[in-house]
């Protein structure tokens, strides 16, 4: 199915983007239709590095717990990966420019990813040691499992990924922010059949997904893995998960984000539950 094709398969359409070494005229990073994000904001967002010539940006992710961070399975999946090879780095306004990466004791994505009917594009990375919580480093709130983010919700994507379809923003890497309406499941499933022969009774857009986004506003290449969160009751929630679409703000094609409440229990089966 085309979700699975896009998830196992970056070149398809995951929101998984390896920017080159820095001081390269093609580097690139961003959010399409956004802004770059006040330094005060978005304390949770954080850089997954992998090593192969320099500590290179390969995906967002987001502070859960001081010693947990959430991200996208095939930003580390589907085969095994060495741990040596990764290092989180905690919220910087540039990427590369004071970087202080922090290594990685467990990489668990979720078995589901590797099923052909469930996606579950979702993945946890255990720290090393516990992070120092502060103004500007700290967690995001999991939201409550019965937290549906109707439409209308005000909700935020921010990464270090494309501006657009292989269009990016020269250094210093700015973190980029947009805000970005959601659109209902069935909605989106129906967006997503237009152009192809798949059956209307084929779900393309599954339970365990959220979408959001439009023409003018979406995540991009770079931006997996990264939070999508809401304010609900004046509290900031992570909805959902940066995982895959068709393009980047194409017509018809929101962005698809793995959906947090689908997982809580799966999520809390490893990480405590703040007092």
């Amino acid at each position: 199915m085309l979700s699975l094709l896009v998830l196992a398969l970056p070149i398809l359409g995951s929101r998984v983007h390896a920017a080159p070494a820095p001081g390269q005229a093609s580097e690139r990073a961003g959010i399409v239709g956004g802004q770059e994000a006040p330094e005060s904001k978005w304390p949770w967002q954080v850089s997954l590095r992998q090593h192969t010539h320099f500590w290179m940006h390969i995906c967002g992710g987001s502070l859960i717990h001081p010693q947990w961070v959430l991200t996208a399975a095939h930003c580390v999946g589907p085969e095994v990966q060495d741990l040596a090879d990764f290092r989180v780095q905690l919220r910087e306004q540039h990427l590369y420019y004071h970087d202080k990466l922090l290594p990685v004791s467990r990489i668990i994505p979720h078995p589901g990813f590797y099923m052909a009917t469930t996606g579950a594009d979702i993945a946890l990375l255990e720290l090393e040691e516990p992070v120092n919580i502060s103004h500007s480093v700290h967690t995001i709130t999991l939201p409550p499992a019965s937290e549906t983010f109707p439409p209308g919700t005000p909700c935020w994507v921010t990464g270090w990924g494309d501006v657009d379809n292989d269009v990016g923003l020269p250094p210093p890497f700015p973190l980029k922010q947009v805000k970005v309406p959601i659109v209902e499941n069935h909605i989106c499933d129906a967006k997503y059949h237009m152009g192809l022969y798949t059956g209307d009774n084929v779900h393309i857009v599954g339970d365990n997904m959220l979408c959001a986004g439009n023409t003018r506003k979406d995540s991009c290449q770079g931006d997996s893995g990264g939070p999508l969160v809401c304010k609900v009751n004046g509290t900031w929630l992570q909805a959902g998960v940066v995982s895959w679409g068709d393009g980047c703000a194409q017509p018809n094609r929101p962005g698809i984000y793995t959906r947090v409440t689908h997982y809580l229990d799966w999520i809390h089966h490893y990480v405590p539950k703040e007092p």
